[in-house]
């Protein structure tokens, strides 16, 4: 099952189109009121490092932001798209075996648990790495709470559903983030805390076909491996995406991801 989950869990090239948009700001509100000057961070799963690259404008000179994520391609396009990012670092590493020179004041993860099968042992591996009095950060949704209005076309309600159903076949979580507060407790941590962070998205705001097609992204990069594992067929894959974007362009009118931001110390 591991290696299952390992091997759908790693992003195909091309991926990136997804994460580049990603700030701090826009993606990862909810951590803002954590970040303080001189604070040393670790963002696992950092894919390009446009969030870390915005945690690293927070800790200043006297502090560190290090990213730390397992798809090389992605380490080398966030290294070069980073490169005059001061108190910045972007590293290929494997978060179980890697052994940093220090520990973090804040360990953060966003959008990342839910692609493991077991994000016990995550959490457990963060308490490792994490300094004394420090905090730990994540960030995941709750896919079966997808909201669209009005609904799609019922291709990419078919593909949805395949593609939910390939990630539970790998001992994935969809519903990770109503998950999360007990995992924390599970593994040790004190005053955890959950905060609404769901991503609304509404024709009235400029650029809203280019946000909800996100699912016509995801069923384009990673509909490939959904196909491959016999969940769907290319040609119903396919006629999602042609679907899907002729409604993002014509019909949609809002698109809610259901997000929880779970802190806690240890």
């Amino acid at each position: 099952m591991q290696d299952k989950a390992s091997e759908r869990a790693t992003m195909p090239k091309g991926t990136s189109i997804i994460l580049d948009d990603r700030t701090l700001q826009n993606s990862y509100a909810t951590l803002v009121p954590l970040l303080k000057p001189g604070m040393h961070v670790l963002d696992v799963g950092c894919g390009t490092g446009a969030i870390t690259a915005g945690i690293a404008g927070f800790v200043g000179p006297h502090g560190s932001a290090t990213g730390i994520d397992s798809s090389e391609h992605l380490i080398a396009k966030g290294l070069d798209d980073q490169h005059d990012v001061p108190h910045l670092q972007l590293i290929t590493a494997n978060l179980y075996t890697w052994q940093p020179e220090r520990k973090y004041d804040l360990i953060v993860s966003a959008r990342v648990l839910q692609w493991l099968n077991d994000p016990l042992a995550a959490l457990l591996r963060f308490r490792e790495l994490l300094a004394p009095g420090g905090h730990v950060s994540v960030l995941d949704y709750n896919h079966t709470r997808l909201e669209w209005d009005p609904a799609p076309p019922a291709s990419m309600q078919r593909f949805y559903e395949a593609f939910l159903r390939w990630r539970t076949d790998a001992g994935m979580d969809n519903e990770i983030a109503d998950h999360l507060p007990a995992l924390f407790e599970k593994a040790g941590y004190r005053n955890i805390r959950s905060f609404n962070a769901d991503e609304k998205y509404s024709r009235t705001e400029a650029g809203f076909s280019n946000k909800a097609a996100i699912w016509s992204k995801v069923a384009e990069l990673r509909g490939p491996q959904v196909v491959e594992h016999g969940f769907i067929t290319e040609a119903e894959r396919l006629l999602a995406i042609d679907e899907y974007d002729a409604w993002t362009l014509q019909t949609a009118q809002s698109m809610t991801m259901k997000l929880n931001d779970v802190q806690a110390s240890f």
